[in-house]
């Protein structure tokens, strides 16, 4: 059997979808959730999958140093980099592909959790990224 635990993370970042064609492709911000799904097949000695602040610590701590007040944008939108080079101070984050919310998922499931998750004994299954109350995104491990 396995277990599975969930620490939500809060957070304000800014982005614009590169090539989107419509409002979003203008810079604006959001107020970020990010539900993370953490599982083991076993547990601790105390009996937990992870300590909840353990989970925090490691996945907050990444969040914050690199997403939190930030500007997420693709890696191929030049233009935008270029725009955001000028002000200063500034804090920049290139994503492989568009900043949506479920690519935002997609990144915190596929690099972020197996960085920060090494030697806990836990792995993420899903993350959850709320870009709004009404609408969010899902990555899950098939």
């Amino acid at each position: 059997m396995s277990l599975t635990i969930m620490r939500r993370i809060k957070f304000c970042a800014g982005h614009r979808l590169y090539q989107h064609g419509g409002k979003c492709e203008h810079f604006h911000g959001h107020n970020y959730v990010a539900d993370i799904f953490v599982t083991s097949e076993k547990v601790d000695r105390v009996g937990r999958v992870l300590d909840f602040a353990d989970l925090k610590a490691r996945t907050k701590g990444w969040i914050d140093a690199n997403w939190d007040h930030s500007f997420l944008v693709s890696a191929q939108d030049q233009n935008a980099i270029e725009a955001l080079k000028t002000v200063q101070p500034s804090k920049l984050f290139k994503l492989p592909y568009n900043p949506t919310a479920e690519n935002m998922a997609k990144y915190l499931l596929e690099v972020m959790c197996p960085k920060v998750l090494e030697g806990s004994g836990a792995q993420a299954v899903r993350v959850r990224i709320w870009e709004t109350e009404e609408a969010y995104a899902e990555a899950s491990v098939d």
